[in-house]
């Protein structure tokens, strides 16, 4: 089970900094994850993530990697980190999210989920025991509990019965990991999901059942799915208040650097999503004065970096009129650049979250970081 150490708080939110340490070393919280959905992530190298992004930590998707390459030559390569040269922990989820972003192939029952796969059609089945072991044999340090992750908007009917689905599913990961050993040499930790929609009692009792495990860590599912940032940060907050204090907290999925921020007050220690990356391909930049679109003109005989008060790999190397250029072209290596340059700024931006939750003035420069982050450049 990995280790986790609270090394600061913030004196005005429930912000605070950590450290948790795996097999695969020590990851400092707050703590952003670069989403590496098939092993690795879109258009950086790992070099480049390990040494000009500075990522501590990264995460898998168990759907993609088990329909391709395959549970099998993982393996063989004995396990993910073999496979991909990444020598940080990974994450992996359980394959939950793509149950709820597949619904039309897909059908749930209590055994599991059959569904189709969006490669080939052919029909596959995940039970809460078939995906700890596919997990564990992709060799993730952090493995996530089989979920169903429910949509927005949600009935109230639908989302109670889905988080005791969820429930009984996790009762027996809970189990098929207990009677498991770890792969690859090193110690494997499952974390449990809290879900419940937006729904105040569902999520309390979600929480207060994931609480009682005593799990090495938690997560928060079901959130940045569409409902407004408001009601995320409310359910966030009510989870947060649950959990325990002394275990790692994960919100699965989000998302901006604000709600990043604002998440980080409630007590979150762990975030992962695609849209640095995502939109890096698409020519949004995000800086520490706001967001550029760089395939606007106005950048056109801009030769100012990227981010004249950032600390982005891509700053101090590349001008907004090149980058724009690139983009113009077609050529690659502008959403190279771009997707470089985000995972840094977000990397960047926990990483000071955490030097000012130590120095006891987080929540005034959060404060001040929030009335830049969303303007338009």
């Amino acid at each position: 089970m990995i280790d986790f150490r609270i090394t600061g708080k913030d004196r005005q939110s429930g912000a605070r900094a950590g450290e948790i340490s795996t097999g695969h070393g020590k990851i400092r919280t707050p703590v952003f994850m670069p989403v590496g959905t098939l092993g690795g992530v879109k258009l950086i190298h790992t070099k480049e993530l390990r040494e000009d992004i500075k990522a501590r930590i990264i995460l898998g998707n168990t759907y993609h990697l088990y329909l391709r390459p395959g549970t099998d030559i993982i393996e063989k390569a004995g396990g993910l980190h073999k496979f991909n040269g990444w020598s940080g922990p990974i994450l992996t989820d359980s394959g939950g999210y793509q149950v709820y972003s597949l619904a039309h192939k897909r059908k749930l029952t209590n055994e599991g989920v059959v569904f189709q796969s969006h490669i080939d059609g052919s029909r596959h089945k995940f039970t809460p025991e078939n995906v700890m072991d596919i997990q564990r044999s992709i060799g993730a340090d952090i493995i996530m509990g089989l979920d169903e992750c429910t949509p927005y908007p949600c009935d109230y009917d639908y989302a109670e019965k889905s988080m005791y689905l969820t429930h009984a599913w996790l009762d027996r990961c809970i189990k098929r990991f207990d009677e498991t050993e770890d792969r690859h040499g090193y110690p494997q930790t499952l974390f449990p999901i809290v879900q419940g929609s937006i729904h105040k009692d569902l999520r309390k009792a979600s929480a207060e059942k994931i609480a009682s495990i005593a799990a090495g860590g938690n997560a928060i599912g079901g959130l940045s799915v569409g409902e407004p940032h408001e009601i995320m940060y409310e359910m966030t907050a009510l989870v947060c208040n649950i959990l325990p204090q002394d275990k790692p907290r994960y919100l699965m999925g989000v998302g901006t650097p604000e709600n990043i921020l604002e998440s980080i007050s409630l007590g979150v220690d762990m975030f992962d999503c695609v849209m640095p990356t995502r939109n890096a391909r698409h020519g949004l930049i995000y800086t520490s004065e706001g967001v550029i679109n760089i395939k606007n003109e106005k950048w056109k005989d801009d030769f100012s970096p990227l981010d004249e008060k950032g600390d982005s790999f891509a700053d101090t190397q590349y001008s907004k009129a090149y980058v724009r250029h690139l983009f113009v072209a077609g050529e690659q290596l502008g959403a190279m650049i771009t997707s470089l340059h985000n995972l840094r700024f977000y990397i960047k931006l926990v990483e000071t979250a955490r030097e000012k939750i130590i120095e006891g003035n987080f929540t005034e420069w959060k404060n001040g970081m929030l009335k830049k982050l969303g303007n338009r450049l």
